[in-house]
């Protein structure tokens, strides 16, 4: 539905503009009548033909004005009706930089991942300086990769994203322009995010680094950097980087949720609560930050509100964060309540299926038994066996496997 409102508020305007462009055609006189006295053979006439008029040719709007609205609805979240707009500018001039970002951009999103691939390259072999199009680009290539089903039919991407980003550092380098850091901090960021993708901390770490001396009050990359310690198990250089970013945007409910948690797996509970509070306060529809205040309250032991904010953040999206199923199977195992638990823990391991803690405590649900609910041995083992080949030192799990062997 919103696509035909957008083809027919295109529509609307070439008419109008087609209409605006066509002359008036000027009245035929009237022929006067000579009186008829007696009956006289007239001879037979050949009317003249009318005078000929070239039909106007319908006037399309300028190709800015189609970008203008592309970057409206992509800027509302409403891809699809942005890739037309762009796609329309792009019909009328095929180089058209703008309308190219655009339209890769809106491609990328609507997960059209090899169109998305050839409109940008298309923009980076027409306009070589574009620093934005070798970052579009890059990030198209990773993309594609976050969402294949199968990642093997998609190995090479991250190494042809890296080498478009030795591309766009070439280009910014030989610039002069007062956003020359701006650019080469982006660049820098996008590496840290493929280092990530391959598995290589120590190097997302250093790129991140990189990118946060060229750019040092970006929380952005301040929150990238930060995460990177956490996952590297660096929880003290993770927390200082949060806290920065927080400091640099304190009303961006992100930083402050993933700071107030890393504030309660410290230890901090006190401190911890009241920022996830504000982060929940601050966007009460950001599922990350409502997810994350349930999170802080399982882990200071507040149950209700820890229930409360977890299932309302997977009403928000339920998609996106296994680790809000995963507590709330956590706080179900605490109660008891296994039916519930298996079927969170499940969620949680189907949608975060390389996280070992979420396979050990779906095969924790298995393995207990409560009232009406038996346990079931065999699933309890696969899962084991599944948090093993995920961490094989693994020592909760070693142990669990060893017992319903």
């Amino acid at each position: 539905m919103k696509r035909r409102t957008l083809g027919l508020l295109l529509a609307a305007a070439l008419i109008n503009g087609a209409a605006a462009q066509t002359p008036p055609t000027a009245p035929v006189p009237a022929q006067p009548v000579a009186p008829v006295t007696a009956p006289v053979a007239v001879p037979a006439t050949t009317p003249a033909p009318a005078p000929a008029t070239t039909p106007a040719r319908p006037v399309r709007p300028p190709v800015a004005n189609y970008v203008a609205l592309g970057v409206f609805y992509y800027q509302q979240g409403k891809f699809d009706e942005a890739y037309v707009a762009f796609r329309a500018a792009t019909e009328i001039e095929p180089n058209n930089s703008e309308a190219l970002l655009g339209l890769g951009r809106s491609q990328v999103k609507l997960r059209l991942y090899g169109p998305a691939l050839d409109t940008l390259r298309r923009l980076t072999n027409s306009d070589k300086g574009n620093v934005s199009g070798y970052i579009a680009l890059a990030q198209a290539y990773q993309q594609q990769f976050i969402g294949a089903s199968d990642r093997t039919t998609v190995t090479g991407n991250l190494t042809e994203a890296l080498k478009v980003l030795t591309d766009a550092e070439t280009v910014t380098n030989s610039l002069t322009t007062p956003d020359k850091n701006l650019n080469l901090s982006k660049v820098w960021n996008e590496r840290g995010y493929i280092f990530k993708l391959q598995g290589d901390g120590g190097r997302a770490i250093d790129a991140f680094k990189q990118a946060s001396a060229l750019n040092p009050d970006n929380d952005v990359i301040l929150f990238n950097l930060g995460d990177m310690y956490y996952a590297t198990g660096n929880l003290t250089q993770a927390l200082d980087s949060l806290q920065q970013a927080v400091i640099a945007n304190p009303r961006d409910a992100y930083n402050r949720a993933y700071y107030a948690k890393l504030l309660a797996l410290s230890g901090n509970i006190t401190a911890a609560k009241p920022e996830a509070a504000q982060a929940a306060r601050l966007s009460p529809t950001n599922a990350y930050a409502v997810g994350q205040y349930g999170v802080v309250s399982y882990l200071s032991k507040d149950s209700a509100t820890a229930r409360l904010q977890l299932n309302q953040a997977v009403k928000l999206d339920p998609l996106r964060y296994p680790e809000f199923y995963y507590y709330l199977g956590r706080l179900d195992l605490d109660a008891a309540d296994l039916r519930s638990a298996r079927a969170n823990l499940t969620r949680a391991a189907a949608l975060g299926s390389t996280t070992p803690e979420y396979a050990y405590y779906l095969g924790l649900s298995y393995e207990r038994g409560a009232g009406s609910v038996a346990p079931d041995r065999i699933k309890a083992r696969e899962n084991y066996e599944r948090a093993l080949k995920l961490s094989p030192s693994y020592k909760l799990a070693q142990e669990a496997l060893a017992r319903v062997k």
